[in-house]
């Protein structure tokens, strides 16, 4: 097997980038599907102002999703750096800390 990712989905960071681009594209949306009800005037409107209104409240649900897979995803990153010793725990920061104080 080779260490090399092989889809732009073989790491987290990869998707990380991928959810953001996600999230901005949603947040976009929204910013569309607003200015869309704010300029549809009329009785003859209303059907279309109220499928607009479903679709931003879909829209504010999967960004709340999309948010919190973004949030998980963080989670896991943080949990590989530790597992593999990527990022130093916290006792460990401290101690090499304490002992650069001393020497300096």
């Amino acid at each position: 097997m080779s260490d090399q990712p092989g889809t732009p989905f073989d790491t987290i960071e990869s998707a990380q980038e991928y959810i953001d681009l996600l999230l901005e594209a949603i947040e976009e949306t929204r910013r569309d599907v607003s200015t869309e009800i704010r300029l549809s005037t009329g009785a003859n409107q209303e059907r279309r102002i109220e499928a607009l209104q479903l679709v931003a409240l879909n829209l504010n649900k999967l960004s709340c999703h999309i948010t919190k897979s973004r949030r998980i995803l963080n989670d896991l990153r943080t949990l590989r750096r530790l597992l593999f010793q990527e990022r130093k725990a916290p006792a460990q920061a401290a101690e090499s800390q304490t002992r650069a104080a001393g020497v300096a």
